[in-house]
């Protein structure tokens, strides 16, 4: 007899769900810095952590960053090729910055090696390097057993030195100088509740997670207005710009292709020249030194269209706890120059993901800027493909309740339990039923 197809979903799903669980489980969440211009998101709640997740919070202080440089504690012959292998397939962009704000090329030159090495050291402080045993550092080749982390970055440290976009894009990506490897999570703004999101859409979907500022809605309106475009197809509704400077992996470019078609692979599918498409379609423009005044160099790219994609986002409320957020959508083709004209409102050295979620007709998914309206913080997690039923099931197995979602009913999947606490109303049951078993680790207080 064969197992029914519903059935073989089912089980699948419960499996991805429960090695998502047993891998986070002893694994730590490093925090690079502290809080970050205020964000909630990157006030660290260690209890959060290790009651939801089991998960412990290992915290070191940027310095850690300086003093690695200065002292040489890492692995200087990587350095070098990390730094050929940087000025061979990293172009440098134009310096849009103005020209009493713009760095020397002694200067940018230097930068360079500077976000190198940082990029080496926030991998080596994860994951650890036996390399610096064999140099005397034996406790800095430990590493902090760390399966996802966050760098602070603004203001204290871009203030004086080259930001963190170059760290977190690269170790974000499935492939470096080292060539193709797993990516690795790092958040940006040490957004540490978006850095578990990331962890959930990796952990499910095997590949590299971009974090974005959910940046703008734009309605046809207003695109019309602005460009003299009409946007049609998936867009015709509008479409929100995500953004952000660091974060995104190079993977998000839309360079590896499946039957002709853009997609994200598992890193053990990504071949050499689909890595060298990622790293051509991006550019590397110095930071602007308005607000990163310490110089450095954000990537630049546009997603290219109708890659199934799965936004989330983990929020902590007082007296709630956490609640997970998912919309499932698409990214979307516009004509470039209408993507030039719309991305010079914001900052053109970063890179762009234009998405448009799928749409219920009803509550937070009525339209295209409802769902940024009930978006609870400025930040997202976006993951290749339509994920938003896994991460229900995740979500069930941790005790944390879905605030909103899109997923269609026939596809999710969670304990049978829940529906003693309301089958008639299974958000409401979801709540009741998290709240009912508590954190899967033990009494979140």
């Amino acid at each position: 007899r064969s197992i029914p197809p519903d059935v073989q979903e089912k089980l699948l799903q419960f499996a991805r769900a429960g090695l998502a669980v047993a891998t986070m489980r002893g694994k730590s969440y490093l925090s690079m810095g502290g809080v970050s211009m205020g964000i909630a998101g990157s006030i660290v709640d260690h209890a959060f952590f290790e009651s939801y997740l089991g998960m412990r919070v290992e915290v070191i202080d940027m310095t850690e960053f300086v003093r690695r440089i200065e002292r040489e504690i890492y692995d200087k012959d990587e350095f070098a090729r990390a730094l050929a292998w940087t000025k061979k397939y990293c172009k440098e962009g134009r310096d849009y910055n103005p020209p009493h704000q713009q760095r020397s090329r002694e200067q940018k030159d230097k930068d360079w090696e500077f976000v190198v090495k940082m990029a080496i050291i926030a991998r080596d402080l994860m994951i650890g390097n036996p390399r610096l045993a064999e140099l005397g550092y034996a406790e800095e080749a430990l590493g902090h057993n760390a399966i996802a982390a966050g760098f602070q970055g603004q203001r204290q440290w871009t203030d004086h030195f080259p930001n963190g976009d170059f760290l977190e894009a690269i170790l974000n990506s499935s492939f470096d100088w080292n060539g193709i490897r797993e990516p690795f999570i790092m958040a940006t703004e040490n957004d540490c509740l978006n850095a578990v999101a990331m962890l959930f859409g990796h952990l499910l979907s095997n590949t590299a997670q971009v974090f974005a500022d959910v940046r703008t809605y734009w309605s046809p309106e207003a695109v019309k207005r602005v460009t003299g475009y009409q946007l049609t197809g998936r867009a015709a509704g509008g479409m929100l710009h995500l953004i952000n400077s660091g974060a995104a992996s190079l993977d998000a470019t839309g360079q590896q292709e499946r039957d002709g078609r853009p997609v994200m692979k598992p890193f053990w599918e990504i071949t050499p020249e689909e890595a060298r498409k990622c790293l051509e379609a991006t550019t590397w423009y110095p930071a602007t030194t308005a607000y990163f005044r310490g110089g450095g160099f954000s990537s630049n790219f546009l997603t290219r269209g109708e890659m199934p994609m799965t936004m989330s986002r983990v929020n902590l409320i007082k007296g709630l706890g956490p609640v997970l957020q998912i919309a499932e959508g698409y990214a979307v083709d516009i004509p470039l120059e209408v993507h030039r004209i719309l991305d010079e409102r914001t900052d053109r050295t970063w890179p762009t993901h234009w998405f448009v979620p799928n749409l219920t007709g009803s509550g937070p998914f009525k339209d295209v800027y409802s769902v940024m309206y009930n978006w609870g913080a400025n930040h997202a997690a976006v993951s290749y493909g339509h994920i938003g039923a896994e991460l229900i099931t995740l979500a069930s197995m941790l005790r944390i309740p879905v605030a909103m979602h899109n997923v269609p009913e026939e596809r999710i999947f969670r304990p049978s339990v829940w529906g003693a606490f309301g089958a008639m109303d299974p958000q409401g049951a979801d709540y009741r039923a998290c709240a009912a078993l508590g954190p899967l680790y033990g009494r979140y207080a």
